[in-house]
């Protein structure tokens, strides 16, 4: 079975650009606020059938090429002995860089619900449609249990990482072998590709990145048996940097043009990179986006559609709907 997406990401040319969108199961849609309404995130997420439901609702509705596990990237960190809640965004005790080296292994049990989302997704979606496993890259993960939670700048992180660099590696080294069981684990249940998510990769300059962040998310993605996306969203100061972590695809955000991207990343598969703001304008604005970004791959193979970061709640679905139809058409 052709899946358009994973054509892309080996470079293959695809009969026509696959397309999904970061976040797609999400807020925007009344169907997932509906669903919420009876659910908290946390027992969504570790409800099989109710993630599933949320994964499957955008591809029910737009045909997605991508469906992408409901799930948090905080997630695994619960099965390491990590306590947190979520008001919306986690909310846990800060932790020491020791602290943080010296967590539980990450026990697969305990996310043994997210294999049963992805077994459930996998048999609910077309053969076509990719499934798309996930986790949180190290430094990321390590942004979080630092501050506790989310941060403007990540101070505590900055301040961390060069007074005790050692105590950082050792760390990040535990948070990476986590991260790797977790993604394997999603691809022995079903998932076709897994992308890693470092999302606050991008606060740091370009030698902490290199020396700190950069041998973790290579850790993490190395030698697992599928094709591996890598996002750090707001870190164009280090794309040609990310290129040594050898994967497949890049997702790249909207302050990098897509034909930027490719010069400084090489021969490899991009995803992206629509302003998710776009989707809050009107039809011709997004298909005009979509025109332009289209324009800048110029015909060559290895390029999935999507934002430059996850969907915003306040996107109409109208709008995804638009967006997905320029993209075919």
């Amino acid at each position: 079975m052709v899946r358009p997406l994973i054509e892309a990401l080996r470079m293959r040319p695809v009969a026509r650009r696959p397309v999904w969108i970061m976040r797609q199961a999400g807020r925007y849609l009344p169907e997932y606020r509906e669903l919420r309404a009876r659910h908290s995130f946390q027992e969504a997420v570790s409800t099989p059938q109710v993630a599933a439901e949320i994964t499957l609702q955008p591809i029910r509705r737009f045909g997605m090429d991508g469906a992408v596990i409901f799930a948090d990237i905080m997630t695994p960190l619960e099965a390491m002995g990590v306590e947190m809640t979520f008001d919306p965004g986690p909310r846990l005790r800060p932790h020491t860089l020791a602290e943080v080296a010296a967590l539980e292994p990450l026990d697969i049990d305990r996310v043994g619900f997210v294999t049963e989302t992805i077994r459930r997704v996998r048999s609910g979606v077309p053969d076509e449609t990719a499934v798309i496993g996930f986790a949180g890259a190290p430094l990321t993960l390590l942004a979080y249990l630092v501050e506790g939670g989310g941060s403007k700048d990540f101070m505590r992180l900055r301040g961390q990482l060069r007074a005790d660099p050692a105590a950082a590696r050792a760390a990040l080294t535990a948070l990476a072998a986590a991260m790797k069981s977790y993604l394997a684990m999603q691809l022995d249940a079903g998932a076709d590709v897994v992308q890693l998510f470092d999302s606050w990769a991008g606060v740091l300059d370009r030698d902490t990145y290199r020396d700190l962040a950069l041998p973790a998310a290579s850790t993490t993605l190395g030698g697992l048996d599928a094709p591996r996306i890598y996002f750090a969203p707001g870190s164009g100061h280090t794309l040609d940097l990310q290129a040594a972590i050898g994967v497949e695809g890049y997702a790249v955000d909207w302050r990098v043009p897509l034909d930027e991207a490719w010069a400084r990343l090489g021969d490899v598969a991009i995803q992206g990179n629509i302003d998710p703001a776009v989707l809050l304008a009107d039809p011709d604005a997004i298909r005009k986006a979509v025109s332009d970004l289209l324009a800048r791959s110029a015909g060559r193979d290895g390029h999935i559609v999507n934002l430059g970061h996850g969907i915003d709640r306040h996107t109409p679905p109208e709008n995804v709907a638009a967006f997905v139809e320029a993209v075919r058409s």
